[in-house]
């Protein structure tokens, strides 16, 4: 069973506390007040008030502590060595087209390094949490990334980029090379869930160009203290703020790392 810090359970009221009026307006599609950011990029009315509520309950226990947030970007406080990183919905797409995979993730970064993270399904009610050094649990079972070592017998999952990105065709020769030596791929919708997933053994590993730092900050530490690997397609670099992650267990990532920079390669030349 896990045992939570003061952190983590000033983390897990916000999340919970936010979670409700998710949860309530997920019920009521019909009502919900929706306008556009941009192509394909949706905000509701309900992920700006799950935001609003994180940020308080978080303020109210570490009010020195700064902010990046999706919907309100960053906030340097007393505090600039310590600092959230939320995303109030991940999955937004999702949640306004009535499919219950979407999540809160909150993460904690302390001097540049995540020590805490939670990703929280509250359809599902699916609780993922990590503290450095701690492992990973949801709902207090611990989690332990996939033993598969044959990319035959995988399950990989992945972002496809949508209207508005760009890497189209640079993402699907990476998707056919992956296609080809594996069970199968894919596409959930939210990165948050996806990489809890991968430390739930439920995927064998998740790769993915042009996220934010909220999309995947906790996730990659949750696939961290499950015991998988995590690092950007040329391996260099912090993937939590480049944006390019690519997780695994350390007999598949090489794999999965071969097989895309093999036909980026190859489009490129």
């Amino acid at each position: 069973m896990a045992i939570r810090s003061a952190t983590m359970n000033v983390m897990l009221g916000a999340a919970k506390k936010a979670a409700r009026g998710l949860v309530r307006d997920f019920g009521e599609l019909e009502n919900l007040q929706v306008s556009r950011k941009g192509p394909s990029d949706f905000v509701s009315a309900a992920d700006i008030l799950a935001e609003k509520v994180i940020k308080a309950e978080l303020m109210k226990a570490r009010p020195k502590f700064s902010f990046m947030m999706e919907e309100s970007g960053i906030e340097e406080r007393e505090d600039t060595t310590r600092r959230w990183i939320v995303d109030p919905l991940d999955g937004t797409t999702n949640f306004l087209h009535g499919i219950p995979h979407f999540a809160i993730s909150i993460a904690l970064e302390e001097n540049n390094e995540i020590t805490a993270a939670l990703v929280y399904n509250p359809v599902l009610d699916e609780l993922y949490t990590a503290e450095k050094g701690g492992g990973a649990f949801m709902n207090d079972r611990r989690l332990r990334v996939s033993g598969r070592r044959d990319l035959a017998d995988c399950l990989f999952a992945t972002g496809i980029p949508f209207q508005g990105k760009g890497g189209h065709a640079r993402f699907l020769t990476q998707l056919s090379a992956v296609m080809a030596k594996t069970s199968g791929v894919r596409r959930i919708g939210a990165a948050a869930l996806d990489l809890a997933y991968v430390a739930a053994g439920r995927v064998d590993g998740f790769w993915e160009e042009g996220l934010k730092a909220w999309d995947c900050a906790a996730g990659v530490l949750l696939v961290r203290e499950a015991g998988g690997y995590v690092t950007t397609h040329d391996e260099l670099g912090n993937p939590v703020h480049r944006g390019d992650v690519v997780a695994a267990n350390t007999h598949l990532h090489p794999q999965l790392l071969e097989l895309i920079r093999a036909k980026a390669e190859t489009e490129e030349a």
